[in-house]
């Protein structure tokens, strides 16, 4: 394998026994075929941190650094963020879905087990609690307005101009 270079192409020369000519997958030493990594994110919960480098550094076509500098630049970018990435989750993941195991399984059984009885009978009882609600709204609140209504109907103002 080696590779020529033209005045602005670069091609790779393989030869005759590195190249597989069949169309299927490279099988491993046991036989199986590679497949394809499961998406891990079908929902798209995640899309807003699919980040490649050039959409953090961006060189405008009137201001352009050297390729080898572009090259070397987007490698490092890449190889850190792999690092970083695999170095904090390695730490932080089984501690973190720890965590938010204990929240979410708190908070399955708060709401299976104290919100919707909760609501449930609140909505239950609400028919009936409605019926004491407005007796006793017809009964005090009512006649208070009533008559302040009537002592205030007799209030009468003008206006003059001095």
């Amino acid at each position: 394998m080696g590779l020529e270079k033209d005045k602005s192409d670069t091609s790779i020369i393989m030869d005759e026994y590195e190249f597989n000519r069949s169309i299927e997958p490279i099988q491993s030493k046991k036989g199986k075929l590679y497949t394809a990594a499961p998406d891990r994110d079908p929902n798209d919960v995640n899309a807003h941190l699919k980040v490649g480098f050039e959409d953090v550094i961006a060189e405008p076509i009137s201001t352009h650094s050297f390729d080898s500098v572009w090259i070397g630049s987007h490698a490092a970018f890449e190889l850190v963020k792999f690092i970083f990435y695999r170095l904090l989750t390695t730490l932080l993941a089984v501690p973190m879905a720890f965590i938010l195991g204990i929240v979410f399984g708190m908070l399955s059984c708060l709401h299976i087990w104290v919100v919707m009885p909760t609501i449930q009978s609140l909505m239950m009882f609400l028919p009936s609690l409605q019926k004491v609600w407005r007796s006793l709204m017809d009964m005090f609140v009512t006649p208070l307005f009533q008559s302040m209504g009537k002592c205030l109907s007799s209030i009468q103002m003008q206006t003059t101009e001095n």
